[in-house]
């Protein structure tokens, strides 16, 4: 299945509570998208999110951020890694 970074950008300030809630709202609905969050990050000064997940599309996984709340500003697909 395809992996994709998404990118949000204003989320300055984000504690990493307020992160952890994020994704668990995320993970709480990926299954209606046959999405797999696996991981995100934080800059809480610039307010960047980094969500890394597999998922059919990039357009599934903005469907989970939208309905959990917090729709990404960019979607990439990361289809080469070291």
């Amino acid at each position: 299945m395809p992996e994709f970074m998404d990118v949000h950008t204003t989320m300055k300030g984000v504690t990493a509570e307020a992160l952890k809630e994020a994704h668990d709202a995320d993970l709480a609905i990926q299954d209606d998208e046959s999405v797999n969050f696996k991981h995100a990050w934080a800059d809480p000064e610039s307010g960047m999110v980094f969500c890394l997940s597999e998922a059919p599309n990039a357009e599934a996984v903005q469907r989970i951020h939208e309905r959990a709340g917090h729709p990404a500003d960019n979607i990439y697909e990361v289809p080469v890694q070291a």
